[in-house]
């Protein structure tokens, strides 16, 4: 059987509805009606969503305590080089007038202090962190290795700044009997991270695995030992070090520090008292001309007491009316030049 000639064979593309150009299609027809409606529909949910999101975060209830100079005695032993291995401890009484019904929350927040920076932020080693190989430490300068060349573990600027105060709440029972306000240190990331973006080597002995390692030059205690009441919370999944990780975009920022156990007298949440924060100052601010705070707030379904969504949907719905009142003023005028332009 005899081949057909290529140049023959026919360059047609088969018939079908694909490849003929033939499928049904909607061609949008934009009406002045229709784009009208789209915008005012759009203010009204932006409006709604605004008002909503705003008083949620008003029923928020919040409390911050300033201890900047209220330990400044403790600031000046801890932040000259000869006393910074004694401790000091200073005590800040308040009195929570409303009771804080719920779940309550207890953050630290830092004024001034710059985490956004580029050289800062680079300075850190991912590798180390998922627990793949605890000597990468090519991206952490300029903490990369000890005087003696030995890795640093975790190694880079933000591990070795990560802030380290102590801050225990006391409630007063009564004038004679102060209690312990019992504080999870569990439940305080997001899942990806304590499970995907920090890992620890593996399930063994966590000295042996940052044997040839040694700590940050800030810290106290290496990576393995920096939870001595609970082994789980040690190396690179210890929940303050996971959350103390991410930069902050602003210079000042508030992070998570723990939350309360509703048990005993603290079922319902926080009661109306009088109440104390015991802190062991560690955490130098003032080098750099810093503050710290103590936070204590109860969340909503949006989040804290925020109201920048609630007033960036507020300001579009309300930019989305405007803009839907002047097409409209502006369709209503041709229309009507159109109109008299027919009648003459």
């Amino acid at each position: 059987m005899e081949e057909t000639p290529p140049h023959c064979l026919s360059r047609l593309p088969d018939n079908s509805a694909l490849k003929q150009q033939e499928l049904p299609a909607h061609q949008l027809y934009f009406t002045a009606t229709r784009v009208l409606s789209a915008f005012f529909t759009m203010g009204i949910f932006c409006l709604c969503m605004g008002i909503i999101l705003i008083v949620s975060a008003r029923s928020t209830q919040e409390i911050e305590i300033n201890y900047t100079r209220t330990c400044a005695n403790c600031a000046k032993l801890r932040e000259t080089a000869s006393n910074f291995d004694k401790e000091c401890t200073c005590s800040i009484p308040f009195y929570l007038s409303e009771k804080m019904m719920g779940n309550v929350y207890m953050y630290y927040k830092l004024h001034g202090f710059h985490q956004n920076l580029y050289r800062y932020i680079q300075s850190r080693s991912n590798r180390q962190l998922m627990g793949k190989d605890v000597k990468a430490v090519e991206d952490c300068s300029p903490f990369k290795t000890s005087n003696s060349n030995t890795p640093i573990v975790p190694c880079g600027a933000i591990a070795n700044s990560m802030f380290n105060d102590t801050i225990i709440l006391s409630y007063n029972i009564n004038s004679s009997a102060q209690i312990k306000v019992p504080m999870l240190k569990s439940g305080l990331t997001w899942w990806t991270d304590k499970y995907i973006k920090f890992q620890n080597p593996s399930f063994k002995n966590l000295a042996d695995e940052f044997r040839g390692t040694t700590k940050p030059p800030n810290w106290p205690n290496p990576i393995y030992e920096l939870d001595e009441k609970d082994p789980r919370n040690n190396g690179f999944l210890n929940e303050d070090f996971i959350v103390w990780m991410p930069g902050a975009a602003f210079p000042t920022f508030k992070k998570l520090y723990g939350r309360l156990n509703q048990t005993h007298h603290f079922k319902e949440g926080l009661p109306a008292g009088n109440y104390s924060f015991n802190i062991t100052y560690n955490f130098p601010v003032t080098r750099f001309q810093g503050e710290k705070s103590v936070v204590l707030s109860t969340l909503t379904w949006c989040g804290g007491n925020s109201l920048f969504l609630g007033l960036a949907y507020t300001v579009t719905g309300a930019v989305t009316w405007l803009a839907s009142f002047a097409m409209m003023a502006i369709h209503t005028m041709l229309k009507s030049k159109k109109r008299s332009f027919f009648h003459q």
